[in-house]
């Protein structure tokens, strides 16, 4: 067995080659590099003002205040309210932050747990920013944003009315490290109105990359108490919620609790009281002031039965958010408990676990099959593959959890208040002997029996995650949506306490299944004609009422990817094409809203802007009477039959416009094969 506090390191494992969105080469949000920005102005002597989130209404967002209060909003750099601006003014701590009028307790609740762990704040907070030193109106933040670390840019003007932040603030009126953090992250998600309301789960995540862990506390694990301490002594972000009351509104009880709350938890200890021990959590109200009023609190007479050590070193007796609670009154008084930490060592610290992170997508009609009630359709769902190897040494006789599931989608919206999460869960199989060895997807047959486990139930949520315990040996796990022909991003993160191996099964994506599908269809050169080409594509792509690509179709696609001029295609020049033909196949069934099978003018409009193409209303008019069919709707074939064609065109005439010329022979070649 590993030593003691051998864990893992998730930030580091998910950027183990440290590319581009990786903890130390975050990605630059909206394409702004904060050093070229803030160098320019500097040198120039201006100040930076943020054009992607300017200060207007429109970053204020939709709905947030009544039109009177927006129209007050003044937009004010720090140096314009106070004399002696601050970022950080004695250190970044939880009782500096006070909410605003902005419904985001979730993140403020994150942001105070943020200020235990030094190294993860560093990270989010970079600290060389400064109103006095190389002062140029600019600052940045990072956030990890579904699988990638992102460098945030924003200018330092702040919303007011009547000279006062509306936001957050700080209790010290010059220093605004929160408010600056604050709008960096509305920026993210769109606009402030698109902070309101939200899981205290979805900040922690996004301010560590780590792996996290709700618990209902009405159902809590035995050892919950357990886990919760050793979550604070392996530096993890905790956070936790009150149920929603009747009216949904923030409505204090008479015990001082606020409903439909998050707060921080801020402390894990256990005292001695009447010589009998007792647990106590200790807990932070983002608001900065109302605290809980029962046993433990400020006041209680309990905290005269402890020893003077233990008081001095617990009890704080001001008005400032933060009190103490018995694990008993808790666990009564709040719904969840939501931990996230970089490192696996709350859960077993000592174990050394094995890390594998793989991101896919579902794509309505082709990988979005729905979940096991749609036995028709489960199988086309992704696939991923795993090997888990037997435990070894004294870990051999383990029975504990040794697999850790997360499944995570992905938005593709700008603004975070459109996000629709579907329903997601996951299934686990047990690969039998007769399965060892076999490539490319499993079909609907073998999931005719049950998983050996799955999610407990399929939730409208950003992720779900699960904790199992599997014999050696191998599965498949298949993430899906709830309902079939969904189409999402999604990332499967899968945590092992032994050596494990995680492939995807999917004949479409993996190049090693790629080529072994390629050879099934080959002649003795390992090449194919159209004709091959043609079973190859309508027995591997095409699913439905689809008719198919047509002998014709296919020998223009052979044309046009056929650089070696032999009439053939031979196993690179297949693999550019198979990419390209499962690329625009995705752009279809994307854009297909209305689910006919094929693409009216409007819907064909919005494939051309997904690949990339901008058209005119004459052009789009043409393409639909040349590839359209009666009703000028176009087919799957038809749009990758135009697409390929026009990529074609596109880049013959950029040739032209460089004036690096083209061969009379290549533009014959083009006019054949793009109206042929």
């Amino acid at each position: 067995m590993p030593p003691p506090g051998v864990c893992l390191n998730i930030m580091k494992e998910r950027h183990e080659k440290e590319g581009r969105g990786s903890v130390t080469n975050p990605d630059k949000f909206l394409d702004q590099d904060f050093e070229e920005l803030h160098q320019y102005f500097l040198k120039n002597g201006f100040r930076f003002l943020d054009k992607m989130f300017p200060p207007e209404c429109s970053s204020i967002g939709d709905g947030l205040l009544q039109p009177n209060d927006l129209a007050r909003i003044v937009w004010q750099r720090p140096s314009t309210m106070v004399k002696d601006p601050c970022f950080i003014l004695g250190g970044v701590s939880r009782f500096d932050i006070k909410q605003g009028v902005l419904g985001n307790c979730w993140f403020l609740a994150a942001i105070g747990a943020l200020t235990f762990q030094e190294d993860v704040k560093k990270l989010i907070i970079p600290e060389e920013q400064s109103f006095q030193k190389d002062y140029a109106g600019i600052f940045h933040f990072r956030f990890w944003r579904f699988g990638k670390w992102v460098d945030v840019v924003i200018d330092d003007k702040l919303p007011t009315i009547g000279g006062r932040l509306i936001f957050v603030h700080s209790k010290h009126p010059n220093e605004f490290w929160a408010a600056l953090m604050e709008k960096a992250y509305a920026k993210v998600c769109g606009s402030y109105a698109d902070m309101n309301f939200g899981n205290v789960s979805e900040a922690l995540m996004d301010f560590t990359g780590g792996i996290h862990m709700t618990y209902k506390l009405d159902e809590a694990p035995p050892d919950l108490w357990d886990i919760m301490l050793r979550a604070a002594q392996s530096k993890s972000l905790m956070g936790c919620g009150t149920p929603a009351g009747v009216s949904r509104k923030n409505t204090v009880l008479p015990n001082g609790i606020v409903e439909g709350h998050a707060y921080t938890v801020t402390g894990v200890i256990q005292v001695m009281s009447n010589n009998r021990p007792v647990r106590l959590i200790r807990l932070f109200n983002p608001w900065g002031e109302g605290e809980w009023r029962g046993d433990w609190s400020d006041k209680s007479s309990k905290w005269q039965t402890v020893s003077p050590e233990d008081r001095t070193t617990c009890l704080s007796i001001r008005d400032d958010g933060e009190f103490w609670m018995s694990m008993e009154d808790f666990c009564q008084s709040y719904s969840d408990m939501d931990i996230c930490s970089t490192s696996l060592a709350f859960l077993d610290a000592s174990t050394d676990w094995t890390y594998m992170f793989h991101e896919g997508r579902w794509v309505s009609w082709t990988t979005a099959g729905g979940c096991l009630n749609n036995r028709g359709s489960f199988w086309i769902n992704p696939q991923y593959h795993i090997k888990l190897e037997p435990l070894k040494g004294e870990c051999a006789n383990d029975n504990e959890k040794n697999l850790l599931v997360s499944l995570m989608q992905k938005s593709d919206k700008r603004n975070r208040r459109l996000d629709s999460n579907f329903s997601i869960g996951f299934a686990i199989f047990s690969v039998p002997p007769e399965y060892y060895g076999r490539e490319g997807k499993f079909p609907a047959e073998f999931f005719k029996k049950n998983p050996v486990a799955s999610t407990k139930q399929f939730i409208k949520a950003r992720e779900v995650v699960e904790f199992f315990r599997l014999v050696p040996g191998e599965y498949i796990i298949v993430p899906s949506t709830f309902n079939p022909n969904e189409t999402a991003s999604f990332i499967l993160s899968i945590f092992s306490k032994t050596d494990s191996h995680l492939d995807l099964t999917d004949q479409l994506n993996d190049n090693n299944s790629k080529v072994t599908l390629f050879k099934k269809f080959t002649d003795q050169y390992e090449e194919v004609d159209a004709e091959q080409l043609q079973r190859l594509l309508n027995e591997n792509l095409l699913q439905g009422n689809s008719s198919g690509f047509g002998l014709d179709t296919c020998c223009s696609m052979v044309a046009l990817m056929d650089l070696s001029v032999t009439g053939h295609l031979n196993r690179h020049e297949f693999l550019r094409l198979w990419d390209r033909v499962v690329t625009y196949r995705e752009i279809f069934y994307r854009t297909d809203i209305s689910r006919t099978g094929d693409l009216s003018l409007s819907e064909l409009r919005n494939a051309m802007i997904a690949a990339g193409a901008q058209i005119s209303d004459s052009m789009l008019n043409l393409m639909a009477l040349r590839y359209g069919g009666s009703k000028g709707n176009l087919t799957l074939e038809s749009f990758v039959s135009l697409i390929l064609r026009l990529e074609c065109m596109s880049k013959v005439f950029r040739k032209l416009s460089d004036g690096n010329g083209v061969y009379l022979q290549e533009y014959e070649w083009m006019h054949l094969t793009m109206y042929s």
